[in-house]
């Protein structure tokens, strides 16, 4: 069911156990990308250790943080990456706007049209294995339109990871969400609202288009069992990074407003939720 606003009454405030780590005193948005340089990102690409942004895949020009392969003498040969943000978070609210542009690499993977990625709850780059495709995450999927099929963007995949859907364990790889399909090369804006281990939204527009908890490691996983993480463990904080998967894709907003002061307050975290509803489609720096 597509819901028309993020500010729903969630039973579970109070369920989720939280990563220890620093906040401020208050709630803030933060800039994740300041428009003018990679400064407090780090690239991960398979293959290339990390903090190597081969081909200079990830790059600023005009404002906006672009994914091209113009460096990659015309193959991708499934050379992923993924591009992460400086500090981990445990419950936020993260504004992204994305579009697609120019034709995918042409040995690119059928289903990496117009495909991208906000990676949330993530490893930290540093953890990867040299080799490894993707970073066991929760992904927001970010898909574009084809002209003709329908794409819903925001649906979810899970690399190494499992949540709980409509009451039951989901342990298939990916579901689409209830969003439409965005063709051509528009901006999209999308959201996701995460608190914990607790629950987390995708958010396309103003509607709520898909809902999910308890977000966890999936010990089927190959790069899981290796990294010694505990099959069903619940995830509580980790990493936002966004995609490199063949197909260029343009990003000209990520901010973030960090809502881990208000976990121990569920009165107060609703009422920051509510404002923040208002204002996301809006904030500017």
């Amino acid at each position: 069911m597509k819901c028309k606003s993020i500010l729903l009454i969630f039973p579970l405030f109070v369920a989720f156990t939280v990563g220890a780590q620093r906040r401020p005193s208050n709630g803030k948005w933060i800039k994740l990308f300041n428009g003018k340089d990679l400064n407090d990102w780090t690239v991960k690409i398979k293959g290339y250790p990390v903090g190597d942004n081969f081909a200079n895949t990830f790059r600023v020009e005009n404002g906006v943080m672009k994914v091209n392969y113009d460096g990659y003498d015309g193959l991708f040969k499934a050379r992923y990456g993924h591009i992460f943000y400086k500090r981990k978070f445990s419950a936020y609210l993260v504004v992204v706007e994305y579009r697609f542009t120019g034709d995918q690499m042409k040995d690119g993977a059928e289903w990496a049209y117009r495909n991208s990625g906000v990676m949330l709850a993530g490893q930290t780059p540093e953890s990867m294995e040299l080799n490894q495709d993707f970073p066991i995450s929760l992904e927001e999927q970010l898909l574009g339109g084809n002209g003709k099929d329908d794409r819903p963007t925001a649906n979810l995949c899970t690399p190494g990871t499992n949540v709980v859907l409509h009451d039951s364990l989901f342990t298939p790889h990916c579901i689409n969400s209830t969003a439409k399909t965005y063709h051509g090369d528009q901006w999209v804006h999308v959201e996701a609202l995460v608190l914990g281990d607790s629950i987390i939204r995708h958010i396309v527009g103003r509607d709520t288009v898909l809902t999910y908890m308890k977000p966890q490691y999936d010990g089927r996983d190959e790069y899981v069992r290796r990294a010694g993480l505990p099959d069903g463990g619940l995830i509580s904080e980790g990493t936002i990074s966004l995609q490199s998967e063949s197909h260029p894709v343009e990003f000209r907003k990520a901010v973030l407003f960090d809502l881990g002061p208000y976990l121990n307050d569920p009165a107060k975290l609703r009422k920051v939720i509510a404002r923040l509803q208002k204002r996301t489609e809006n904030v500017s720096f």
